[in-house]
């Protein structure tokens, strides 16, 4: 069988990610753990925060996927985004759950997708604190910690967890829409304050479903790659938003819960 075009572009750049994740992490973790010397900033709001282990972090993955494929494209959320001359453009959250982080709570990670031409081909998502790592690529199913994830279409919004999510992009009265709208339809919500770690969640089984109104693509590349992967649904991220400062509606379920998930982003 003749190999697909870009399979051996796409493993190369797999086995980059999960060891340019495996080496972040440790240097996330490292912050982690002595937290309270790090300068914590504000970014729009009080729930919005970056320190110098985000900016570090992201430094770190830039260098190195810079000294492997310096034709790549990058986009980051601490330093936006570098053009690359080939097909390729890795989009990285350094620290997605920044609040959980500085808080000193677990729900936090490292994130990092490699797009082709706007789509997600490969995720990988690590939590240090969990000890858990997440890892998808095209054509290769999606993992955790090296076990296949399948995702199970019994499994809908009235038997399982869905994932929400706001921030100040979102009225507060739409957010509530959203939650009513869910249990009405006898669905429970969880937010653990990472969108990134709900989606892979959602790859898991974990949660039937993620829906936030507006998120970055730093944010939620890899997750969806992780979604497709393990035989889930995603909204198309859409190449117009695919920039720094710009998002759009976020969407992830598992085949059972996809229309119900859809129908709450239509509010």
């Amino acid at each position: 069988m003749t190999a697909a075009p870009h399979s051996a572009a796409i493993a190369a750049r797999f086995d980059l990610a999960r060891s340019i994740a495996t080496e972040a992490a440790a240097l996330a973790l490292d912050y982690f753990n002595r937290r309270e010397t790090l300068v914590i900033e504000t970014k729009k709001n009080l729930q919005d925060v970056v320190s110098i282990a985000d900016r570090n972090v992201e430094k770190l993955i830039r260098e190195r996927v810079a000294a492997t494929f310096p034709e790549d494209g990058f986009l980051g959320e601490e330093y936006g985004q570098t053009d690359g001359s080939s097909p390729y453009t890795w989009v990285v959250d350094p620290i997605d759950g920044t609040a959980p982080f500085v808080n000193g709570m677990p729900t936090w990670c490292v994130s990092i997708a490699v797009a082709r031409d706007g789509a997600p081909v490969v995720g990988v998502i690590l939590a240090p604190v969990l000890q858990e790592t997440y890892a998808a690529a095209e054509g290769h199913g999606a993992t955790l910690n090296g076990k296949p994830l399948k995702l199970d279409p019994s499994r809908t919004m009235q038997n399982g967890l869905t994932g929400i999510s706001s921030n100040s992009h979102v009225t507060p009265e739409r957010t509530g829409a959203i939650v009513t709208a869910l249990t009405a339809r006898g669905g429970n919500m969880i937010r653990n304050g990472s969108g990134a770690l709900m989606l892979a969640y959602v790859s898991a089984g974990r949660l039937v479903g993620f829906y936030e109104p507006y998120m970055h693509a730093w944010d939620c590349m890899a997750g969806f790659c992780l979604v497709k992967e393990a035989g889930g649904f995603h909204e198309p991220f859409p190449a117009t938003a695919f920039g720094l400062g710009k998002g759009a509606p976020v969407i992830a379920a598992g085949p059972g819960a996809k229309d119900d998930i859809w129908a709450l982003a239509q509010l």
